[in-house]
């Protein structure tokens, strides 16, 4: 928790500070992606206490997940100095939950039906949409060493997710789960781009994931009950797994994200979000014995040296 106490207290502030040092950058996006990687395991954690695969429990997984978030961060939204947003601030910071609980709703979803390496792998292709998004946007050409970083990732994100599905893994329609991790991917995409812009229209970091996470929690409150499922009647233990989802992945591990963001190019973020992977199937072999096959290993290596080559492009500009 020190890192999201760091982080908030760091931009809380609308006068913003000067650009932290690039250790510091990498170090909180390193805790962020560590953070993230633990997502996976607990919610099939939860899943399997729970024996319940169907969208009505992801969804309500999702919801608990951000509601408990939300309740936390009750404390920042007294500090924040509503007169000096700009405009559009909090609607881009509106919309960011949204598409964060988009994300959640789908991504969640697909752990039910492919693997943990499968899924984790395919929703962090963010960087070829936030690339391409940028590109658009903001006009953020990317160099061709941060392309050819990009490609060599996201092969290797590839590799890691089919390789996974070649082997006898968990998950019941991998095709599904494949196709709701990536559209997980593209809502992230949106999600992190719409926060910049919230941030650089005047909101602290504080701020923006008081609103965003709250949006986002509002949004998916209601869905669980749509589809016949409720927030009550499980075994005691899926609510001790809802806790540290809502700590580490969400609280430490989004935020990190969002942080980072501001600092640095949002294509640098997604690409440093592809450790995800590596770190949730490490996780997954420990916890539930998912041995990762050699094509995943392989995929491992090419999204490390992706990432390398991709960082080091942007520090040479």
């Amino acid at each position: 928790m020190y890192v999201l106490t760091y982080i908030c207290g760091y931009n809380a502030s609308m006068n913003f500070p000067k650009k932290p040092p690039s250790w510091l950058v990498a170090l909180i996006l390193i805790v962020g992606v560590l953070s993230l990687s633990t997502a996976a395991i607990f919610i099939r954690l939860a899943n399997a206490a729970a024996s319940d695969r169907t969208l009505g429990f992801s969804l309500v997984l999702a919801a608990s997940r951000l509601t408990l978030a939300a309740l936390i961060l009750v404390p920042t939204w007294p500090k924040i100095q509503w007169q000096k947003l700009q405009p559009g601030a909090l609607l881009y910071a509106g919309a960011a939950g949204i598409c964060l609980a988009l994300h959640f709703a789908v991504w969640i979803t697909s752990l039910s039906y492919t693997s943990i390496a499968a899924s984790t792998a395919l929703v962090t292709t963010n960087p070829i949409w936030v690339a391409i998004l940028s590109a658009l946007l903001y006009g953020e050409k990317p160099c061709p060493r941060r392309v050819s970083g990009i490609a060599f990732a996201l092969l290797g994100a590839a590799a890691i997710g089919f390789g996974d599905l070649s082997a006898a893994s968990e998950g019941s329609h991998p095709m599904l789960g494949d196709c709701l991790a990536l559209m997980g991917s593209w809502a992230l995409s949106l999600y992190l781009l719409l926060g910049r812009e919230a941030q650089q229209r005047g909101l602290g970091i504080s701020g923006y994931i008081a609103i965003a996470y709250t949006t986002a929690a509002i949004v998916l409150l209601p869905l669980p009950l749509a589809f016949n499922s409720s927030y009550s009647n499980y075994p005691s233990n899926i609510y001790v797994y809802i806790l540290p989802i809502a700590i580490f992945p969400q609280l430490i591990g989004h935020t990190s994200l969002n942080w980072a963001v501001r600092w640095i190019s949002p294509t640098l973020v997604t690409l440093a979000a592809l450790f995800e992977p590596v770190g949730a199937s490490f996780l997954a072999y420990l916890v539930f014995q998912e041995v990762p096959t050699l094509p995943v290993l392989a995929g491992a290596a090419l999204l490390l040296c992706g990432v390398a080559i991709a960082a080091l492009g942007s520090r040479q500009r």
